[in-house]
């Protein structure tokens, strides 16, 4: 219920945000990821994990990928450190030319191991991941690691945050990508919390800039 009444009373912001992403990517070509990240606690050790990222090339309706991903964690302590199992399921539509577009899905198994500390007020969170990749039958292995820095305004449910984190193949290409990403969020309780920021995607290939519209919710 407190969510749901935290949900309803942030409706107007995450409308009056939306739109400003939409006009904004339609009218500069950025692509925008709407992106929701939550976490159902079962108990003082156990945790489920749970998200949807719907990216768009640029504004809703240019699909560049739909994300599902779910996963089973475990504090290895009070909330700082966690281990989780996961799987995902990702549909993709790539483009082949200017026109045409091909669609691709992937099955992926992941563990990760998520650690969280404290710089005074700074937050620190490093994240170690291994994803197993079934992609159109082809068997690919991944190494993922991120490291972000929450900093909160003083007497404000502001903060700012920013983050990097690099992809590594085990074959072939070895280095897949790297995520740049800077933002502001709002706090509205310590259930729910939205963010809006800037994300570039450095690839072998180029590069790719987006705009994050991202609502994290535990419960």
């Amino acid at each position: 219920m407190l969510i749901l009444n935290s949900l309803i009373r942030i409706l107007p912001v995450i409308v009056i945000m939306l739109s400003s992403v939409m006009s904004f990517s339609q009218d500069s070509g950025l692509g925008n990821w709407l992106v929701y990240i939550g976490s159902k606690k079962i108990d003082t050790r156990w945790n489920i994990h749970h998200e949807v990222q719907y990216r768009n090339y640029n504004a809703i309706g240019d699909l560049e990928q739909l994300l599902l991903r779910g996963g089973v964690g475990y504090n290895l302590t009070e909330g700082n450190n966690n281990l989780l199992l996961g799987y995902g399921y990702i549909h993709s539509e790539n483009y082949v030319n200017a026109d045409d577009k091909v669609n691709v899905g992937e099955h992926r198994l992941f563990q990760q191991f998520i650690t969280k500390q404290k710089a005074g007020s700074i937050g620190l969170q490093h994240r170690y991941r291994i994803e197993e990749r079934w992609v159109e039958g082809d068997f690919k292995l991944r190494f993922r690691y991120f490291l972000g820095l929450k900093f909160p305004l003083k007497q404000s449910p502001y903060y700012l945050s920013v983050y990097n984190e690099i992809f590594i193949n085990n074959k072939d290409n070895v280095f897949d990508r790297n995520r740049t990403y800077g933002g502001i969020g709002y706090k509205l309780s310590d259930a729910l919390r939205l963010e809006l920021g800037y994300m570039n995607q450095f690839l072998n290939a180029g590069s790719r800039d987006q705009i994050n519209l991202i609502v994290f919710s535990s419960f």
